[in-house]
């Protein structure tokens, strides 16, 4: 049995029969790009939300590894519904490797990336498509990004990620004391605004950019193998003179730790990631020496979180 056919949670989805909006017309083709690996139970209910969406005229899902069953279910779907291209074959070549090859191959001039285990909520799509038009400049549009219990998880919008507040970020120091609490780069307990509104970083678990956009800023950079890419990609379209915004209405479940990989591994990737973002954003020797001093330090916090997770039995 491949579990495709019960959802992890129950969100809340459009009907199938539901009307396009009414500036729909007007809009330009959008496409959903999905990067998979061994995604587990999710990917079915995530795909399904995706489809159901009246917004979204096509699902590129680029396989980077599954097992037997999703390999099945998926070339299945693709069969059948001329709204899905599925990718395979290229084996495992990292997020953002795949998520280019996902942009090339999408025939949509708004390109919406989306989490395989991540549940588009009804209105989610309309909002970020609706919000990056007629914007002067590369804009990166990310949604509210919920848990289960529809509580804004971690990492939804963020502040400017330095190596010193990564390091109080990952090691949870940054909320022990009032003193710490300015390194705190998370920003989920704010009051939530009532429009879309510039932030620094935003979760690459949903957002949304127009293709020039996205092709202007050279996609995603393609030396980060897992995580931290849309860290980056966030500050490459500041740095063009564009916008990121978080919009509050733009709403996605996202289930988040359901990879069947190893969770060290994965927070391996993690940190190496965040280590070459900060090698890369250092300016003059002093910077680029203290960055890659920090390099194994902040490899090593990220790999000593899941340990941690295990031990408290998280």
């Amino acid at each position: 049995m491949n579990g495709f056919t019960a959802p992890i949670v129950a969100p809340e989805v459009a009907n199938d029969s539901a009307p396009a909006p009414a500036f729909l017309a007007a809009q330009r083709r959008v496409s959903v790009i999905m990067v998979v690996y061994m995604t587990g139970a999710a990917l079915g209910e995530s795909i399904a939300c995706a489809l159901r969406d009246p917004m979204v005229a096509e699902l590129v899902v680029v396989d980077n590894g599954s097992t037997a069953d999703d390999l099945v279910y998926l070339r299945a779907l693709a069969e059948r519904d001329g709204r899905v291209t599925f990718l395979t074959g290229h084996g495992n070549i990292g997020f953002a490797r795949g998520a280019n090859l996902g942009a090339r191959t999408a025939t949509g001039e708004v390109l919406v990336f989306l989490n395989p285990d991540a549940f588009l909520q009804p209105g989610c799509v309309a909002e970020l498509a609706r919000e990056i038009e007629e914007r002067p400049v590369p804009t990166l549009v990310g949604g509210r990004v919920l848990n289960v219990d529809r509580t804004e998880q971690r990492g939804a919008r963020r502040g400017e990620i330095t190596p010193m507040s990564a390091l109080m970020s990952l090691s949870r120091l940054s909320g022990k004391t009032q003193s710490l609490r300015r390194f705190e780069v998370h920003w989920e307990a704010e009051a939530l605004p009532e429009h879309a509104v510039p932030v620094p970083t935003v979760s690459g678990a949903c957002f949304c950019m127009r293709r020039e956009d996205f092709d202007r800023v050279e996609g995603f950079d393609e030396g980060y193998f897992l995580h931290v890419e849309d860290v980056d990609l966030c500050w490459r379209v500041r740095r063009a003179g564009g916008q990121v915004l978080f919009h509050p209405r733009a709403e996605v479940v996202h289930l988040g730790h359901t990879s069947l990989t190893s969770p060290i591994r994965v927070e391996f990737h993690k940190g190496v990631g965040l280590a070459r973002y900060f090698r890369k954003r250092a300016k003059g020797m002093g910077q680029r020496i203290a960055a890659w001093a920090l390099s194994p330090v902040v490899v090593l916090a990220a790999i000593v979180r899941p340990v941690l997770w295990r031990f408290r039995g998280r």
